[in-house]
């Protein structure tokens, strides 16, 4: 059986759902959340569908501070490949790899008013397929995500008041 880890976070964004799906559905606002994170580059390819969207976003993260041993598996650099598929509005998936590295995570992601505002919702299943030291870069990898999604809402909050 694989082992994987579960990771949930919820952020709270001061506007209406449509206008949180708007600014996801905006590449100027992925490429600003990806220079907030410290990428070294990033590619975003985002594509209607029907009511929803396609996004692709191709990062080459630096990773220094990272503890020897995940270092030794990425690099001084690693690629991560974000793609998320907006069903609708209101919810898809998403899946984060990182080409030639055994890491993935995978789950979904979804939007819902509450009170005048909208609860963002990201729910993960992060694998690292590495013997005997998985739970330890899993749980790394929850964190790197967790801190990238820390910078993401305080773009999207900044960008929600006209930051831009």
């Amino acid at each position: 059986m694989m082992r994987r880890m579960r990771y949930s976070r919820e952020l709270a964004y001061d506007a209406a759902p449509e206008e949180v799906f708007a600014m996801l559905a905006d590449p100027a606002y992925r490429k600003k959340v990806g220079a907030a994170q410290g990428v070294v580059s990033i590619e975003v390819d985002l594509t209607p569908s029907g009511a929803g969207f396609t996004l692709v976003s191709d990062q080459v993260q630096d990773t220094a501070g990272l503890p020897a041993i995940a270092k030794k598996i990425a690099g001084d650099t690693t690629r991560a490949v974000v793609r998320e598929e907006w069903a609708d509005p209101t919810s898809g998936t998403i899946e984060i790899t990182a080409p030639g590295k055994p890491t993935k995570a995978t789950g979904t992601v979804r939007l819902a008013p509450s009170g005048s505002g909208t609860t963002y919702v990201q729910e993960l299943d992060v694998v690292v397929k590495v013997p005997l030291i998985a739970g330890k870069l899993e749980r790394l990898m929850a964190d790197n995500i967790d801190a990238g999604l820390t910078a993401e809402h305080t773009v999207g909050v900044a960008w929600l008041k006209g930051e831009r």
